[in-house]
């Protein structure tokens, strides 16, 4: 499986198995899982979009609403707890907005999971802890 250093961007082949293992980054050597939520702009999404076998979760989110700043501690809370079966993406849709245009995002928080390279599923609005993990495990298997 190919896993996008969340530190330097480097690519790593990690064994399935070895996914639990906490696995360095062979470049930077540090771990390639922090179970937080790694914040991206436009161009680290697309090549993370394009060269990883993970799934993403993703948060499309602005600084000026107050829903996207009440989801923030779920979001990382579902992080800890789901990583590595996948990374969890912030996109701020303030600095990436034309990237925010091109997929449709018109309410924020949104969130969406990709798979392989193709928005597999999609949900405006914030949940709670309990709601988002069983939404992103019933997409992620």
């Amino acid at each position: 499986m190919i896993i996008m250093c969340p530190h330097c961007g480097g690519l790593n082949r990690v064994a399935d198995e070895r996914l639990t293992q906490s696995p360095s980054c062979g470049k930077c050597h540090q771990g390639l899982f922090t179970g937080t939520p790694i914040e991206m702009n436009e161009a680290q999404f697309r090549r993370a979009l394009q060269k990883t076998d993970l799934p993403l979760v993703v948060d499309f989110w602005a600084g000026w609403c107050g829903p996207c700043k009440m989801f923030a501690p779920t979001f990382a809370q579902a992080a800890a707890q789901l990583e590595p079966k996948a990374r969890f993406i912030k996109i701020n849709t303030e600095q990436a907005q034309s990237l925010a245009g091109e997929l449709g995002i018109r309410s924020i928080p949104t969130l969406a999971i990709f798979k392989k390279g193709q928005e597999i599923t999609r949900q405006a609005g914030a949940m709670d802890l309990g709601g988002f993990t069983s939404w992103v495990n019933q997409h992620i298997s």
